[in-house]
């Protein structure tokens, strides 16, 4: 089965146990990431913002919640955005934030239609990283920003060894238990490993034609908010 049909496949899966997992394994931090992310983008004023795999729409409602912003939210999982529509729905959101299904690496929106572009947790599934990226400056509007959180290498001691150990197996364990899925919690610490973190990621991102790069990092190297601006 194709990568991206794989990640599909699993996320559809997992969506029931996906929102109660990313808070449990991470104590709760997840949510302080994100509330990071959407202090950066508001520091932009936009207007209409692309959530880009935005599953179950968490980042979609923290700024939602913030500035009252006109969101899309795109993803390939049905299951995971089923699940949004109906946080959004008991929120009172429907009209604010409205979520369609979209391939990061094929989007459908017209050229410079958002004034801001962020996705969490998404890039590392992309089949072809440049391709996403590029994709993702398209749709930006010149002079627009983009804002991807995205898990880390931490290099710092004690962060380091800890993170590894929880991630190879802690993580696993608790998510093949909880989620009953045989190997989710497995894929997605071995695409964090994979994953081209600082510098590497940064270049990525200056290759595909973004301006005013950097890397604000958390917890210690956890994970990370990659920034850029459309020339």
């Amino acid at each position: 089965m194709p990568q991206k049909e794989s990640v599909k496949t699993m996320f559809n899966a997992i969506a029931g146990s996906y929102d109660f997992l990313n808070h449990f394994l991470s104590f709760g931090i997840d949510k302080l990431w994100r509330k990071r992310l959407v202090r950066e983008i508001m520091k932009s004023k936009p207007s209409h913002v692309l959530d880009l795999a935005t599953g179950t729409a968490d980042l979609a409602i923290a700024l939602h919640q913030k500035g009252k912003i006109r969101i899309t939210g795109a993803d390939i999982s049905e299951k995971m955005m089923e699940a949004g529509r109906n946080k959004i729905a008991n929120g009172g959101m429907t009209g604010a934030i409205k979520l369609v299904y979209g391939d990061a690496e094929n989007l459908k929106f017209a050229d410079q239609s958002f004034d801001a572009v962020m996705i969490a947790f998404g890039v590392r599934n992309f089949e072809d990283l440049e391709k996403g990226i590029s994709e993702m400056k398209r749709v930006l509007k010149k002079g627009g920003c983009v804002m991807i959180l995205e898990f880390s290498h931490p290099e710092s001691f004690p962060v380091k060894q800890f993170y590894g150990f929880y991630s190879r197996y802690i993580i696993p364990i608790m998510g093949r238990i909880i989620s009953s899925h045989p190997s989710a919690y497995n894929y997605l610490p071995e695409t964090v490993a994979k994953f081209p973190s600082g510098k590497a990621f940064l270049n990525v991102m200056i290759k595909t034609g973004f301006e005013e790069c950097r890397q604000i990092s958390l917890s210690g190297g956890i994970a990370s908010i990659y920034t850029g601006i459309r020339p």
